[in-house]
């Protein structure tokens, strides 16, 4: 009953990053299972991307809140 729900039906809940949490244990679940170096190094690399996507968001959604908070916005 603990087992997560379908990458497509996890499209409707939670934020990017949650959503990346669950891609990574997935892809941490497929790189336990191998021992084929190259799907080794496609999920570190798959791993390495969706970091750095998530850390691009994240940096997004702070400049976005930057610029919805600042003082030179509030007159309009």
């Amino acid at each position: 009953m603990g087992e997560r729900t379908p990458w497509a039906e996890r499209q409707k809940e939670g934020t990017a990053v949650e959503k990346s949490e669950w891609v990574m244990e997935q892809l941490q679940k497929l790189y336990d299972q191998t021992n084929d170096y190259n799907q080794m190094t496609l999920v570190k690399a798959a791993q390495d991307l969706i970091r750095e996507q998530v850390k691009r968001i994240e940096q997004m959604e702070g400049e976005i809140e930057g610029t919805i908070w600042s003082p030179r916005r509030w007159g309009e």
